[in-house]
């Protein structure tokens, strides 16, 4: 079972010029089962991509720890692929290089690293991409690529911070439906970062909402909705029901991250 255990990390940042430090994250418990896919709202500020960077290695917590199948996370690994919203292609890489980039640090033979990429630039429609660099792509081509190369090692838990923030409303409902389409496939287990209720609510089997800085978690809600799922669900009342709770429980905490000037 890869469960993903997350045991009262915090995470306070030091002082900047002699000030006093910031709590960004209380101390959090969170277990995602194998498969599931969780997703996180929260207003700015909240710890949300704090969270996701000590669960991928990037970050320490300043108390607590996260374990995956049993073993500490200290450090990034191949166990863990990860999504941002800005765009981190390697420039000077083309599509297939940047995707093939994880197996080649790991050591995998060219021809296995070319088959993955192959693979992978199937899944996300860039196969006549695949000798173009970042710059020669949109947005969206970008962010496909990305995911691509997050998935080329095959990781246990993909991690994805607003990866579709950036994008506009079309481009963002079509990535939306390629990474459930991906996750029906092969059932990755999932943590996702979103400001968009939206978007959680028709990607994940359960959301949590954050609280303001320093974030903790408020409230968890299921999501019922089986899958596979098409766009058509964000149509029914079951759907804005869903949404229009989670809006009020975002709602109160981003006021008070406002009046708080957190």
């Amino acid at each position: 079972m890869s469960d993903l255990l997350i045991k009262a990390v915090s995470r306070t940042f030091p002082g900047v010029q002699g000030g006093a430090p910031t709590q960004a994250l209380a101390p959090v418990d969170l277990t995602v089962s194998e498969g599931e896919f969780v997703a996180i709202l929260g207003p700015s500020g909240c710890g949300k991509s704090t969270l996701l960077r000590v669960v991928a290695g990037l970050d320490h917590p300043t108390s607590g720890s996260v374990t995956l199948d049993g073993a500490p996370v200290t450090e990034p690994g191949a166990d863990r692929g990860m999504v941002f919203q800005s765009y981190t292609l390697f420039p000077w890489l083309t599509v297939a290089e940047n995707i093939a980039f994880g197996p080649r640090e790991r050591g995998v033979g060219a021809a296995e690293r070319r088959a993955i990429a192959e693979k992978l630039m199937a899944q996300v429609g860039l196969t006549q991409f695949a000798n173009h660099y970042p710059k020669m792509l949109s947005g969206g081509m970008q962010q496909r690529a990305a995911l691509a190369r997050a998935l080329a090692n095959d990781p246990k838990v993909l991690i994805l911070d607003e990866p579709f923030g950036a994008l506009d409303h079309q481009t963002r409902s079509l990535m939306q439906e390629l990474l459930l389409s991906i996750w029906e496939a092969h059932h990755k287990t999932v943590l996702f970062v979103t400001h968009d209720i939206e978007e959680a609510v028709f990607m994940a089997n359960r959301v949590l909402v954050m609280s303001a800085r320093p974030g903790r978690f408020k409230c968890e809600v299921a999501v019922p909705f089986p899958h596979p799922r098409s766009y058509k669900i964000k149509t029914t009342p079951e759907f804005a029901a869903l949404e229009e709770r989670l809006t009020e429980e975002i709602r109160g905490e981003t006021m008070l991250a406002v009046s708080s000037g957190l």
